[in-house]
């Protein structure tokens, strides 16, 4: 029970930084607002999926993707190893399985909250409801895994 606790306090403690980040980068101020002339960025701004991958992934992922990020040891499932997800599905990077899981997460148990955060709400969230944004967030972060897998 107190590692099901620790590993919650973990996963919430995650989502919460990663969505304060999100905002402090992505959701236009008051302040934002009046400067984005001067802005180099546009407000719909989306990081490549490098960027991405540290800021959301790479605690529990590792920033290898092999797994092994300084969150891991404490939750109750090894992270998947990101580079082999073309070696595990026949040789071909699963676009599709890795939008959907990205979107939609893993899938929830009859106990509990799935073991990776659902990045899809948060997207959208972060993204003030911008679907294309939100779509261009998840083809980002899964061209950049698939530049990442091992031969």
């Amino acid at each position: 029970m107190r590692s099901r606790l620790v590993t919650l306090f973990f996963v919430v403690l995650f989502a919460v930084a990663a969505i304060g980040a999100g905002y402090s980068q992505i959701a236009p101020s008051a302040k934002a607002t009046r400067q984005a002339e001067s802005s180099p960025l546009p407000v719909t701004y989306v990081p490549p999926g490098k960027q991405m991958y540290k800021q959301y992934c790479a605690s529990c992922h590792g920033v290898d993707g092999k797994g092994r990020g300084p969150v891991a040891s404490s939750l109750r499932r090894k992270p998947t190893n990101l580079t082999t997800l073309a070696k595990s599905h026949g040789g071909s990077f699963p676009e599709e399985y890795v939008t959907n899981v990205l979107r939609f997460g893993l899938g929830f148990s009859a106990h509990g909250s799935s073991d990776m955060p659902v990045w899809g709400p948060i997207f959208q969230d972060i993204d003030n409801y911008n679907e294309a944004a939100v779509r261009q967030r998840i083809k980002n972060l899964c061209d950049f895994l698939k530049s990442i897998q091992e031969e």
